[in-house]
């Protein structure tokens, strides 16, 4: 294949993880798994493959660096505890707006203060276009329910915010794909694990054992190492903003399938929500802006070649 059709074999897999996990993050609350379960689980199984692949090929030098601890404290427990606690409170649909929907955003404020990056006319114009659908959403559901937001809105949007920074800090510390992922995963572990099982409430025995075993193995293995490696090598074929915002489209998309796999209903208020958040996350004039410039470009050079 060649590298354009491997890139899109890439952002296909990524996108299959990423809907999968808004799924199968809400699975959790319905089969009784805890986030404190969840992220256990998750980390110690990332834990027990990365670590003697590291040790075999005497690559783990690189966690010894501050960096891959930060990464791992902001981008590894703390945003995991808060997303998936927050899918214990809301359904599928509001994740894709409060936290996906808002990452694109957290992460331009965030830079904007970390590494003193001026929003450009793009970031502003998905900001207005976000607010304006927030505002909206926010006046129907008081409407509906008589509360604007809930517990889980909450929680959604400061996971947007942590995951904006873990990824401003990931492009200010320069580590590669395989290093924040494995560094993510191990520092996870070493640190959490054993709070978990000293300090932290233990439901294991609430669900069934196959659903524990499926979500350890989906979460441990596909969401934390294979989309992270599959998402990155589709940026290096593709290019970031291509990738991105192809695989923007999973969490709303798997918003929608939430309806018939899971029995949720999506209000009105959900509807212009999803549709607001979708268009300011994924820019899509961006892509009519770049097919007019990459046309213009192939037409000059077919010109000078004459």
């Amino acid at each position: 294949m060649s590298p354009r059709i491997q890139g899109y074999a890439f952002v296909l897999i990524t996108m299959c993880i990423w809907g999968g996990f808004t799924l199968t993050a809400r699975l959790n609350a319905l089969w009784n798994i805890s986030a404190w379960d969840i992220v256990a689980l998750r980390f110690s199984l990332a834990f027990l493959i990365l670590m003697p692949i590291l040790l075999y090929r005497k690559e783990a030098s690189f966690l010894l660096r501050k960096e891959a601890f930060i990464l791992a404290m902001i981008g590894g427990v703390i945003y995991c505890l808060f997303a998936y606690s927050a899918f214990h409170y809301a359904p599928t649909a509001h994740a894709a707006i409060f936290l996906n929907g808002c990452i694109p955003l957290c992460t331009a404020i965030v830079a904007y203060f970390l590494l003193n990056q001026a929003f450009d006319k793009h970031t502003w114009a998905s900001l207005v276009i976000m607010i304006i659908a927030i505002c909206l959403m926010s006046i129907l559901m008081y409407r509906e329910t008589g509360i604007p937001f809930g517990m889980g809105d909450v929680l959604f949007f400061i996971s947007a915010i942590l995951w904006g920074m873990f990824t401003v800090l990931l492009r200010k510390y320069q580590l590669s794909a395989w290093q924040a992922m494995s560094g993510v995963a191990i520092w996870s572990a070493v640190v959490y694990v054993p709070i978990y099982l000293l300090f932290l409430p233990k439901h294991l025995t609430d669900p069934t054992p196959i659903h524990l075993i499926s979500q350890t193995l989906f979460h441990g293995i596909f969401v934390v190492i294979i989309a992270t490696l599959t998402y990155a090598e589709a940026i290096k074929r593709l290019g970031a903003f291509k990738a991105g915002s192809i695989t923007n489209l999973a969490p709303f998309i798997a918003a929608l399938l939430a309806v018939p796999l899971l029995g949720e209903s999506l209000s009105i208020a959900m509807i212009c929500g999803l549709v607001g958040m979708a268009i300011g996350a994924l820019q899509p004039w961006r892509w009519v802006l770049h097919r007019d410039s990459l046309e213009a470009r192939l037409a000059e050079q077919k010109k000078q070649s004459k």
